[in-house]
């Protein structure tokens, strides 16, 4: 296994990474660091290890809402089979799905 060194809120950490998994690995360390340092920077929450639970908090919060919605999103719609309009009746079953995925989480904004 592959270590590699980071940092998060300006901290050093060397990390074990599986072979081929370092650019996902970083992209999940700036994700929590993005995090951390939010909090940090809203002035409430000094304790480091208080930031971290309540980034790993919203983190959770956060991936639970994406996968409720993905999984509430319907199926995709089997496009048709015509040589003439299957092209075009395809392109429009996407654009639909992709409206009804970016109108799903509309609700919580209001």
């Amino acid at each position: 296994m592959k270590q590699i060194e980071v940092q998060i809120m300006g901290q050093s950490y060397l990390l074990g990474c599986p072979e081929g998994g370092e650019a996902q690995l970083r992209e999940a360390v700036e994700r929590v660091d993005a995090a951390m340092c939010k909090i940090r920077d809203a002035g409430k929450v000094k304790a480091r290890d208080r930031i971290a639970v309540l980034a790993s908090l919203n983190l959770a919060f956060d991936l639970a809402a994406q996968q409720a919605a993905a999984s509430a999103a319907p199926p995709p719609v089997a496009a048709a089979s015509s040589a003439e309009g299957g092209d075009a009746d395809a392109k429009a079953a996407q654009l639909i799905q992709k409206l009804d995925q970016a109108l799903a989480g509309d609700d919580h904004l209001l």
